[in-house]
């Protein structure tokens, strides 16, 4: 066993009487010594319930031989930390958590390892650790909120958002914002619409690494509690069969995930994590794969904020697995992959049914023929740009107006709450990209604005940030390269003519190659935002969004 190091032979003797201080007996030391990674907080809806996730764990992994040991890792709230500087710290997480994952089970020489995640950057974070560390790993999240209810229909946190935009149109009293309030968030769980969450966990059991139900099962369901146990007892399973991380996380498993994405319209910030995960087992994750893998891809699924589903529907027409199945009719999975059920993917899906085509359509029948998100490309974006396309409406699917340019995202939102963003208008938000902003935060505010103020369908806005996975709309993120670092969007002028054309991949400025050049040459780099702390050394470190924002030592 590799814990043998801390806790075997005379020269252990002293560990072992720190385990002693632990309470844990002999006969727990002769067990392997699983690593329980709990994200439990009190601050995150979605995590508040990992406490009993993890007792589940624990009594699994004891169940089937071996001996839990949990320690923490951190979360962000995305909601809470929306729209404020606390939005800076949101995607930074994801390399502390992976860091101080790796730091822990380094440290004290776990045998295997259970991660319990559940919000955002959390998710990625601890894949990049499991791939990073390479122990039998599995994972098993906190679930899903089940949806609101306002006025007879379902309800989520894209429309308490959206909300707010429609009191500051005038559309919507303060006492209707007030019911919102109350009613769209009902339970415990990751937020119940295709959010980066609930892409995140399901694009989880796509690459492998968690069991079925990992992103559908909703977090009140005693079917959670049932499938953490079930976790606990399988990563023993993996441990016997030597089954490690990058047997399960391999080229051809991401290609699933890039696929099944595609299938279910995740979130545009699945576009930074996948290649960040890829990143840990030394693939490059290419943006220009995700348009070749969307071009076969037919969408599946219209979850909010894209259309009325959620993921309460979806777990009850059978879930990730059940799209899966869908995509193998035409050949579309790689089905020899290896799953943390110790089983190859072909294997896990065999049997599924899709019990609602009307919440997962059929192959023969797909939203349309092409996936969720597209990669733009241009004068503007030349290393690329990601939209959600699944949620944009017909006609913003190609769309010409003018720029609006804003340095920040709070300059934007004033803007579009005081009614200077017309019909027709191309807002831009720049400077607030993985360097420049630093952190590049989630502009949910700005989106919804758009959306609550009637301009979703007149309206686009394209930002070397990111948004959430609640945004809908023509809402272009991670154009790359940023403005800190010179980036085309850097060189955007008020009244530029910009061109949308989303189903021709292509993201432009009406401004001539000779006008750019001499824009770029006046240029000047902006003094850095923050200079002291984990954001001033994130900024030093991080590399393009086009790149999945992963870090590198910067070279001399």
């Amino acid at each position: 066993m590799r814990s043998d190091a801390a806790k075997t032979g005379m020269q252990q003797a002293p560990h072992r009487s720190l385990f002693n201080a632990l309470g844990i007996t002999q006969e727990e030391l002769d067990r392997p010594l699983v690593a329980v990674v709990s994200s439990y907080n009190e601050i995150v809806p979605g995590h508040m319930n990992l406490d009993k996730i993890c007792d589940a764990v624990k009594t699994g992994i004891s169940m089937a031989g071996g001996t839990p040991i949990m320690f923490p890792a951190i979360a962000v709230c995305d909601g809470i930390a929306m729209g404020h500087t606390g939005m800076k710290y949101s995607l930074v997480t994801r390399d502390l958590i992976a860091d101080s994952t790796e730091a822990m089970v380094m440290a004290h020489q776990f045998d295997a390892m259970v991660c319990i995640p559940n919000c955002d950057k959390n998710v990625p974070g601890l894949l990049m650790a499991a791939a990073r560390l390479n122990i039998p790993t599995v994972f098993v999240s906190g679930g899903p909120m089940l949806a609101g209810h306002v006025h007879g229909k379902k309800r989520s946190l894209s429309s308490m958002f959206e909300a707010v935009g429609s009191y500051s149109a005038g559309t919507m009293s303060e006492e209707e914002v007030r019911d919102f309030e109350c009613n769209v968030c009902p339970t415990c769980g990751s937020c119940s619409g295709m959010y980066t969450a609930n892409s995140m966990n399901c694009l989880t059991e796509a690459i492998g690494m968690g069991l079925q139900g990992n992103g559908t099962i909703p977090a009140v369901y005693s079917e959670r509690i049932r499938l953490a146990k079930h976790a606990g007892m399988k990563v023993m399973e993996l441990y016997e069969k030597n089954i490690r991380p990058r047997d399960i996380i391999t080229e051809k498993s991401m290609m699933n995930a890039l696929t099944i994405d595609m299938a279910l319209g995740c979130s545009t910030n699945s576009m930074l994590h996948l290649p960040a995960i890829a990143h840990e087992i030394g693939m490059d994750l290419d943006l220009d794969l995700a348009n070749e893998v969307s071009a076969k891809t037919p969408n599946l699924c219209h979850l909010a904020p894209a259309g009325p589903t959620y993921m309460e529907d979806l777990n009850e027409a059978g879930g990730v697995y059940a799209v899966m199945k869908e995509l193998t009719k035409k050949g579309l999975l790689n089905t020899d992959c290896m799953t943390a059920t110790g089983k190859t993917v072909g294997e896990n899906i065999k049997d599924c049914v899709n019990r609602d085509p009307e919440v997962i359509r059929t192959i023969d029948n797909p939203y349309s023929q092409t996936g969720g998100l597209a990669i733009l490309k241009g004068n503007i974006a030349p290393d690329g740009s990601v939209v959600k396309r699944s949620a944009v409406v017909p006609e913003m699917m190609v769309h010409e107006g003018p720029a609006r340019v804003f340095e920040c995202e709070d300059d934007a939102i004033e803007a579009i709450k005081s009614g200077k963003i017309v019909a027709g208008d191309v807002v831009v938000i720049r400077y607030e990209g993985p360097k420049g902003g630093p952190g590049m935060r989630e502009m949910l505010n700005p989106t919804s604005a758009i959306a609550g103020m009637g301009l979703g369908s007149s309206v686009a806005l394209i930002t070397d940030g990111r948004f959430s996975g609640a945004s809908r709309g023509a809402s272009i993120g991670h154009v790359s390269p940023e403005a800190a670092v010179g980036g085309p969007i850097a060189l955007i002028e008020e009244g530029d003519m910009i061109k949308v054309d989303i189903p021709n991949n292509t993201l432009n400025v009406a401004v001539s190659d000779e006008e750019m050049k001499a824009r770029k040459e006046k240029w000047q780099p902006r003094e850095p935002k923050i200079t002291t702390g984990y954001l001033a050394r994130y900024s030093a470190m991080v590399t393009s969004g086009s790149r999945g924002a992963v870090l590198e030592v910067p070279k001399n």
